[in-house]
């Protein structure tokens, strides 16, 4: 058992590593941060959205935003698609499953905001949807995937392709990007800067 749980970090530390070679992938990462710095310097906001334990990547990323992340400074608007369970009951019944993030933009989302949908397939049919009405209403779109990037790669104006098709090793490599954002965000607007 010890051999498979060291295998497990291996495969972990292997896809962060291949990142953190890739300039390409860095470079994505500082022109997203750029981008959600000025989206809130603007007075605009993030909608964040994706299933399971994505979902879950979503809401955490959204508390660190409202909330803090380093240090106790004023709150940043974003919120995660994923957490009213009236909502998302209501469109899963009245439209279909597919259309639980595009009506909550449509409702929410308004020009200069950005929609980040994370998907570690890019196939997850509500995040297309969701990226298509957040393309239609004029918000940026940004996208969280796997290697492939699936379909969400094309409708996406920014999107990491993480290099795995493991979905746990996805997973985790997306909650490190999205604690590289939060701090980028955060020490830009409110730290002492870079």
């Amino acid at each position: 058992m010890k051999k498979f749980v060291e295998t497990q970090i291996k495969k972990s530390y292997e896809v962060k590593k291949s990142i953190l070679d890739n300039e390409k992938l860095i470079n994505e990462i500082l022109e997203i941060g750029n981008l959600l710095i000025e989206t809130y310097k603007k007075g605009n906001k993030l909608l964040i959205a994706g299933n399971g334990g994505s979902a879950a990547d979503a809401q955490h990323i959204a508390g660190e935003l409202v909330s803090k992340f380093y240090f106790d400074r004023p709150a940043l608007p974003a919120i995660a698609l994923t957490t009213d369970t009236s909502i998302i009951t209501a469109i899963g019944n009245d439209y279909g499953y597919e259309y639980l993030f595009s009506r909550q933009i449509e409702a929410n989302g308004v020009k200069g905001d950005v929609f980040l949908g994370i998907s570690t397939s890019g196939n997850s049919k509500n995040i297309i949807e969701g990226l298509k009405t957040a393309k239609e209403k004029g918000l940026i779109t940004i996208g969280l995937t796997g290697e492939s990037g699936g379909k969400m790669k094309e409708l996406c104006d920014y999107c990491i392709c993480v290099p795995s098709s493991e979905t746990p090793r996805i997973q985790e490599a997306h909650i490190l990007i999205g604690h590289i954002l939060c701090s980028v965000i955060e020490e830009a607007i409110f730290g002492k800067g870079f």
